[in-house]
Order: C-alpha cells, then sequence, then structure tokens
C-alpha cells in the first residue's frame, strides 16, 4: 500500500514511530526540539529497552549556525534507546523515516516543528517490500560512505559548532567586519572538526579505500574517472577543488585525487583489487 500524505503528515509520523518495536531509523537534514521531543513521546517501552534508533543527517555547521539543525536535538534522539548510531553524511537532503524495516515515510517534511505544522509538505507512506528493499540500500550507502560519529565526539563537536553560531548572531547584527572574520574564522574552525569525525584519527586515503571498495562491489569494474565522479560525489567536504587546506598536517583539497590513488595502490598491493584493462575490480582473492 501507498498512501499520500499532507497536512497534519505528523500524525502518521507518530503512528509510524509507535509502529517501532526493534529499529527506528530517522533521516533528515534538519532536527529540532519540536521534532525529537514527537519521536521521544511516542517511543515503545520495547524500543526504549532494547531497541535501536538510527539518525543520518548533515552536521555541517552551516545548518547549525541557521537554526536549522539542533544539536542538542540529535543527542536527545541518541539518548533514549539503548542502541543508538549517528551517520554525518554530506548534503544529506533526503527526508525518510522507516519503522523495523516494514513501513517507511518518504517527504518533503523534515523533523521540524515547522515542517509539523507551518509548511505545506507532501510525501508518501510506503510498505510496499521492494521500495522498502531500496530505502534499505539508500542506508546502506550511507553507513558504507558516511561517518559514524559517537556521542562523546557529537558533545565536542557540539561545543565547536556553537561557539561558530554564537559569531554568526553576532555578525547579524552589525556591518562590523571584524566580528565577520571572527565567524568565518570560527565556521573554518568548526568544518575541520568536523572533517576529522570523517577520518576518524586516520588518513584521507583509508575513508577512500573503503569507498572503493563499496563501489566496486555494488557497481562492478569501474574505470579511475569513474571513481573520482562517483567518490567527489559521496566526499564533497574532502574533494574540493577550490581549496588546499591542511589539517593536523593532512593535506586536503587539490590533493584528493593522489589520495585516491594512494587508496587504490594500497588495495591493489593487499590483493583487494586488481587492474585488468583499465578497469578496477574486486578481486577473487590475494
Amino acid at each position: 500500500m501507498t498512501a499520500v500524505l499532507a497536512s497534519g503528515w505528523h500524525d502518521e509520523l507518530a503512528r509510524l514511530i509507535r509502529s517501532a518495536r526493534h529499529r527506528l531509523t530517522v533521516a533528515a537534514p534538519f532536527i529540532s526540539r519540536d521534532g525529537a521531543a514527537l519521536v521521544v513521546d511516542q517511543l515503545t517501552p520495547a524500543l526504549r529497552r532494547s531497541g535501536r534508533i538510527e539518525v543520518v543527517t548533515d552536521l555541517g555547521p552551516a545548518h547549525v549556525c541557521d537554526g536549522s539543525l539542533d544539536l542538542s536535538a540529535v543527542e536527545q534522539l541518541l539518548q533514549v534507546a539503548p542502541k543508538s548510531a549517528l551517520w554525518h553524511v554530506p548534503r544529506f537532503h533526503a527526508k525518510v523515516y522507516v519503522a523495523d524495516g516494514a513501513r517507511a515515510i518518504v517527504t518533503s517534511g523534515n523533523l521540524t516543528g515547522g515542517a509539523f505544522y507551518g509548511n505545506v509538505e507532501c510525501g508518501l507512506l510506503v510498505d510496499d517490500p521492494l521500495a522498502l528493499e531500496a530505502i534499505e540500500g539508500l542506508f546502506q550507502d550511507c553507513r558504507a560512505t558516511g561517518a559514524a560519529v559517537g556521542q562523546v565526539q557529537l558533545a565536542n563537536y557540539a561545543a565547536v559548532a556553537s561557539k561558530a553560531r554564537e559569531r554568526y548572531a553576532r555578525q547579524l547584527k552589525t556591518t562590523d567586519s571584524r566580528l565577520r572574520r571572527a565567524f568565518r574564522r570560527a565556521l573554518l574552525v568548526a568544518e575541520d572538526e568536523l572533517i576529522r569525525l570523517r577520518l576518524a584519527g586516520g588518513p584521507i586515503h583509508a575513508v577512500f579505500a573503503l569507498t572503493i571498495e563499496h563501489l566496486l562491489r555494488k557497481h562492478g569494474p569501474l574505470p579511475t574517472a569513474r571513481l573520482h565522479e562517483f567518490i567527489s560525489r559521496l566526499h564533497p567536504d574532502l574533494c574540493d577543488d577550490t581549496i588546499d587546506r591542511v589539517i593536523d598536517g593532512k593535506r586536503f583539497g587539490k590533493k584528493w585525487k593522489h589520495a585516491v590513488r594512494t587508496a587504490q595502490q594500497h588495495l591493489k598491493r593487499t590483493g583487494v583489487i586488481s587492474y585488468t584493462d583499465r578497469l578496477w575490480d574486486l578481486s577473487d582473492g590475494p
């Protein structure tokens, strides 16, 4: 069954949340305290005791600064069930809510009070197995290429991002160029901290190596040019050709294709992938 949802769609979202016994997936770029409160209020005792909440969003500091993403609301979602996971996916813009892999809402509505009560939204309630399988495939891609962020990491990032938000608010109220420069510096610090989360303490080519394996497993043999296209789309924050940034002694920006090359050679040397007729592919074995 597929049903169209428009005004009052948050009532159907509440029913979806109440139906979840084992796993609830919340995927939206904008999350507010009102949105998190709806989820928390509707969770079943079973999910609270032993279930899993999975949150997928874009933690970019620009969203934090303009108030679209409330990190305290994200923290609240992660604390309400014993098993929780947060995935940071740059430029994530989908709004999808899934209960136990059995029912899903795909909508234009974020997890915010504005989306519930103010905006004109439209979406679909889906329980078709093929559609649900395709939705799960989207989240498998997010898990494979996004950054898993723990609650301690999120708290540390929130402290940095809050400073950027404070400076953002200040510079909106004045024409003082010093405050604008202070905001840009704070924003850069927050962006750097988010990249550290993405790398999880490792080199950039380690992220690319995991992504290359995932892409070849999903799409089959690919030339380097196509790998570059996929990787730059999945990791826009690590593949910016307009800058050449150094963070903790590691180079980013224009150097990203060299890091992809390093990842390819490492995977080839360890027997994970092979290169034949200008195509990269997963190896049958070492």
